[in-house]
C-alpha cells in the first residue's frame, strides 16, 4: 500500500512501514493510507486515492471536533497502544499527590516536614479507585494497583467486566461512585457526553479526601469548578497531565496549588509514540487488505 506521513516525517516509523513492503510517498493525491501525526488545524483536505487515516493519536476528538471525519474513509486511532506508558505515569502521578511532592519541592525547606506529615494519603490503606473509562489503558493500571491491594471499581460504556477489576458498571449505572470511590481516575475519550462531566455537582459528591486524576481529555474537567473544589476543600487533590485549556497557561491557579500536580501531556512521550505506530500502521493495513476491521478502528458515529 502507498502512504504518506503528514505533517511530521518520522524515519523510524516510516522505516518500520516500509520494512512491510510498503511504499512511502510524497504526494498526498498519490496515497492510499495517510499517517497523520499532526494537530487538528494541520489536517489536510484529503483525496479520492485514501481510503484510511492512520492517526498517531489515541483519540481523534480534535478531529471529529474540526469536522473532517467522514465515513467514506476507514479511520484508526492508536487506543490502547500506550497502555503500559500512561498507566505508570498515572500511577505515578497518583502517587506523587498522595505523598505531597509540590508541596515539598516547592518548600525546598526541611520545615515542610511537618505539615506534609499531616496531608500524606496511602494508596494501600484500604482505598478505593474508580477507572473512569477503563479501556486498554485502564486495565493496565488495575494491574498495576493490585500490589496496593486496593479496590478497583472499572466504568465502561458497555458495564461488561473489566479485567482485574473489582467491580464494573456502565457508565449509566455508575452514578454512584462518585460517592463512594477515593482516588478517580479519568481515561475517557472526548465526546458531546464526556465534555465537562465532572463538574462542581459531581465534585460536590466526593469525599473531601478525593483526589481527581485526569490522564484523558482536559475538557472532561470543568476547570473552573475543579480550580473551586481545590480552593474551597470540596476535594483533597489533582493530578493533571492533560488541561482545559492546553497548554496551561503559566499564570494559571492551578500551578500555584501545592496540592495539584501538573505534568505537560507527558504521560506517554513523542518516542514511545514513534517506536510503538509502526507496528500498528502494518497490522492496520494487513486487516483493512484482508477485508477485515482494522484492530484499533474508528467509529465515526460515536467518535472513538
Amino acid at each position: 500500500m502507498k502512504f504518506i506521513m503528514y505533517p511530521h516525517k518520522w524515519t523510524e516509523t516510516i522505516a518500520a512501514i516500509e520494512a512491510a513492503g510498503h511504499e512511502n510517498v510524497d504526494r498526498l493525491d498519490s496515497a492510499e493510507l495517510l499517517f497523520f501525526n499532526g494537530s487538528a488545524p494541520e489536517f489536510p483536505d484529503l483525496p479520492e486515492s485514501v481510503k484510511i487515516v492512520q492517526t498517531a493519536m489515541a483519540g481523534i476528538d480534535a478531529l471529529v471536533d474540526k469536522g473532517v471525519v467522514n465515513t467514506r474513509i476507514r479511520w484508526a486511532n492508536a487506543a490502547g497502544l500506550y497502555s503500559d506508558t500512561v498507566a505508570e505515569s498515572t500511577l505515578g502521578l497518583l502517587l506523587a499527590q498522595l505523598h505531597g511532592h509540590v508541596a515539598i519541592t516547592r518548600a525546598r525547606s526541611w520545615s515542610v516536614r511537618d505539615r506534609v506529615e499531616r496531608s500524606v494519603d496511602w494508596l494501600y490503606d484500604h482505598k478505593t479507585v474508580a477507572v473512569v473509562g477503563a479501556g486498554g489503558i485502564g486495565t493496565r493500571l488495575i494491574e498495576m494497583l493490585a500490589p496496593f491491594n486496593v479496590k478497583t471499581i472499572a466504568v465502561n460504556n458497555s458495564g461488561h467486566p473489566v479485567a482485574g477489576a473489582d467491580e464494573t458498571f456502565a457508565m449509566e449505572d455508575a452514578g454512584h461512585i462518585w460517592s463512594e470511590a477515593d482516588y478517580f481516575v479519568l481515561l475517557m475519550p472526548l465526546t458531546e457526553k464526556t465534555r465537562g462531566m465532572v463538574d462542581s455537582g459531581i465534585l460536590a459528591r466526593m469525599k473531601p479526601t478525593a483526589v481527581v486524576v485526569n490522564v484523558g481529555r482536559g475538557p472532561l474537567v470543568v476547570t473552573e469548578d475543579l480550580v473551586s473544589a481545590l480552593e474551597d476543600g470540596t476535594i483533597a487533590g489533582a493530578a493533571l497531565d492533560v488541561t482545559d485549556p492546553e497548554p496551561l497557561p503559566d499564570n494559571h491557579p492551578l500551578w500555584n496549588m501545592d496540592n495539584v500536580v501538573i505534568t505537560p501531556h507527558t504521560a506517554n512521550t513523542s518516542e514511545r509514540i514513534r517506536a510503538l505506530t509502526g507496528a500498528l500502521t502494518v497490522r492496520n493495513i494487513e486487516l483493512f487488505e484482508a477485508g477485515e476491521k482494522m484492530s484499533t478502528e474508528v467509529d465515526v458515529e460515536e467518535g472513538y
